[in-house]
């Protein structure tokens, strides 16, 4: 087969997100492993700066992606959600009851676990929601490689329950995860904010505006001292579903966006932020509360929520299984929400700034995500094959 068109195929595969994913993620610690360490981490602290008259932004490279590229990540994530709340998944509430209930148990559960390995430890105390997290990419992405095994149902399941966790993600970082406010630059980004909402309520169809005003909230945003990455949510919310032409910008952006983001801007994320030195890295370290914390709520805190709330949802009658699943089905669906990484690693790189803890938290979410995603693909690769639905299901 000629390359150009395996490529073509491959890129095509729902899976193909998360395999690069898991291949930067492995580049990364090969490399941060390696003699290019000291290169590697030379190359995430350069200064890059954007400066008008000596004035502007300068950060290190680390953060120009941890705040610029996955501002877009967030963008696309609002314009998901957005989409999905007119006219997808989440726009019957009887159709998110049972995912709903089931993402918040897959946020409190592995928060609790975390806490009760750190509650006690002031330093660590504030890393509490980094295994809350799922990362839709590579949850999806493993599901597509189990198959037709798997219920169509199951798979919706499963992304209205990672949308609707990453919609309490954003909550989280809004609340818990803002520096000192300096309010003068919040009433200064009203500015760009109301530019916004003018283009929105007359229908405007021309999308560089928008990205220009969305461009300035984040600037804006940013140096407000909340976390920058919130503006490509907002600045997604005034994309128009339909303009007065009767076209979809929303769906336009989104389906023109969805391939950078997967495909250049979350593995470059994970390339940045996965390098896990294991130099001089012994039992005490991989066991001490911070990773033991993420890895454990990861992956048994988040199998107890989703699953066991799923349970409590569907024995009291309250909601029903999806159709065509399993128990089965259901609990490896649950283990592959347990798949933090892109989410959990930005969550912790908001929680700690120093090398040491953020080798534990990346050491934690890799661990606590490969577990998860090897039990829940086994799960359902032996799960037995696509079934009808039964009164039995609802049991």
């Amino acid at each position: 087969m000629p390359l150009a068109r395996w490529l073509n195929r491959f890129f095509q595969h729902e899976a193909a997100g998360g395999v690069l994913l898991l291949i930067a993620a492995a580049l990364a610690m090969i490399v941060a492993n390696s003699p290019l360490a000291p290169a590697y981490e030379h190359l995430l602290d350069v200064k890059v700066s954007v400066l008008v008259d000596g004035k502007g932004l300068s950060k290190p490279l680390i953060l120009w992606i941890n705040d610029g590229l996955m501002a877009v990540f967030f963008f696309l994530i609002g314009l998901e959600l957005k989409r999905e709340m007119l006219e997808g998944k989440l726009k019957n509430p009887r159709d998110v009851v049972l995912p709903g209930m089931a993402a918040l148990g897959g946020m409190a559960v592995p928060a609790l676990i975390y806490a009760a390995f750190n509650g006690s430890h002031p330093d660590t105390a504030q890393g509490w929601a980094i295994p809350a997290a799922t990362d839709i990419a590579f949850a999806v992405g493993v599901l597509a490689l189990v198959g037709k095994r798997v219920p169509p149902s199951l798979k919706i399941f499963l992304l209205t329950l990672a949308i609707l966790d990453d919609m309490g993600a954003i909550l989280i970082i809004a609340v818990f995860y803002t520096s000192d406010l300096h309010v003068n630059y919040l009433i200064m980004a009203l500015v760009p904010l109301a530019g916004l909402w003018w283009r929105h309520h007359r229908g405007h169809r021309r999308i560089a505006p928008t990205v220009m005003l969305g461009t300035i909230l984040w600037v804006l945003v940013l140096e407000s001292g909340v976390h920058p990455t919130l503006a490509g949510v907002i600045t997604a919310f005034f994309v128009p579903l339909t303009d007065r032409y009767g076209k979809s910008p929303l769906h336009a952006i989104e389906d023109n966006l969805t391939p950078y983001v997967y495909f250049l801007i979350v593995p470059i994320f994970a390339f940045a932020n996965a390098g896990v030195s294991l130099s001089g890295l012994t039992f005490a370290d991989i066991t001490s509360p911070l990773p033991l914390g993420i890895a454990l709520g990861l992956f048994v805190g988040k199998q107890l929520g989703v699953f066991g709330t799923t349970v409590v949802f569907v024995k009291a009658g309250w909601a029903k299984l999806p159709q065509g699943a399993s128990w089965r089905h259901l609990y490896g669906a649950s283990c592959l929400a347990g798949i933090g990484f892109t989410m959990s690693l930005f969550i912790g790189s908001l929680s700690f700034d120093d090398a040491l803890h953020m080798n534990e938290v990346r050491f934690g979410v890799l661990a606590g995500s490969l577990v998860a995603a090897v039990l829940g693909y086994a799960l359902l690769r032996t799960a037995p094959a696509t079934q009808p639905a039964s009164p039995r299901d609802a049991d």
